[in-house]
Parts: C-alpha cells; structure tokens; sequence
C-alpha cells in the first residue's frame, strides 16, 4: 500500500507503480469525454473553480480521473475517495495521486484514498480523509455518489451538536458501529 501524508501530496492507494498505465488509460478516455475536456479547454485560463474545496465520493475509475483532473484544472482543490470498496481501479487511483507531472517517486497529484477490496473500516477512514484538509477546514462543495460522505458530515454536525456520539456498541448495524467510532476519535 503506498501512503504518504506530505501536504500537497497526501494518499493511500494500491500500488504508485500502476500510475503510467493510469495515465495512459485516462489519456484513452480523455477522447472519449469531448464535454469534460472542452469545459477545460474553454475555462481553464479562467479558473472558475478558484476557491472550491471538492470532497469526492463517487466510484475511483478511470473516467472519475477525467473528471477529477478536470476539476483541478479548473482551479478547484480535491481530496476524493472512492464510494464503494470494490469498485476502483487502482491503476486509476495511483495515476490520479502521481498526477499528471508528478512521478511514482515523486507524486504531484490529488489527495486519494482509494484501493479495490478495501474493508469497511478502511473505506471510512479513507471518505473521512477525503472530507479532512490539511489546514483542518472541509470542503465547500461535496460529489456524494452514494451519500456515504453526506452522511459522515451530517452525523458529525448532529453528535457535536448533541455533545456526544452515540455508544457504538448501540447500532443497528456493522457499519453504523463503525461511523459512531470514526466520530468518536
């Protein structure tokens, strides 16, 4: 598992050593994504995305890296993880990290937490990484496949507001128990 948590180059992914074949892959779908790489074309000088701070949450393939790297393009700051622990594609997640003038040796890319088979309590400590920036603030806009990372906020916001987070050993499910103890840290 490759991690590091440098400021501007902090992740946990499978393997950094699949990122050139990321990169080609992303390269492929780029032809295939005419609206995405046209809003870069169009806007990039213009950065509309200046000051956005994206938390993302949707599947880790390598059309989200189009997106992604789109986002970035735009001016916005990204942290992601995935939305579902078998759905991403490691060569896309470690070629997202590298980013596109980085290296394996020396990734430059976005802050990603995502790896295929990752358990439950590494898939929400990895969307808890993707909503926590270095400087402590979140994110001012989310893209919540799933609602996991609309959750975690919500549920946060309504335990500080409580004073505490529930007993862990009382939820329903699996799952839940492990969110209350996420928050409870």
């Amino acid at each position: 598992m490759s991690t590091t948590t440098a400021a501007k180059a902090d992740f946990k992914v499978a393997d950094l050593g699949l990122a050139d074949f990321g990169r080609k892959e992303i390269r492929l779908a780029e032809h295939e994504m005419p609206g995405l790489m046209a809003t870069r074309r169009e806007f990039a000088d213009s950065q509309p995305l200046t000051g956005a701070r994206i938390t993302g949450s949707l599947h880790m393939t390598i059309q989200t890296a189009v997106l992604i790297e789109t986002l970035v393009a735009l001016g916005a700051e990204v942290r992601w993880a995935s939305c579902n622990i078998f759905s991403t594609q490691n060569h896309a997640a470690a070629a997202v990290a590298v980013g596109p003038d980085g290296t394996p040796e020396h990734p430059r890319g976005v802050a990603v937490y995502a790896w295929k088979g990752e358990t439950l309590e590494e898939y929400w400590w990895c969307t808890l990484q993707a909503l926590s920036w270095p400087d402590g603030q979140g994110p001012n806009m989310i893209l919540d496949d799933g609602g996991d990372a609309t959750l975690l906020v919500h549920k946060g916001v309504e335990f500080e507001r409580a004073g505490a987070v529930p007993d862990p050993s009382t939820a329903d499910s699996e799952e839940f128990r492990i969110v209350l103890e996420l928050l409870q840290r």
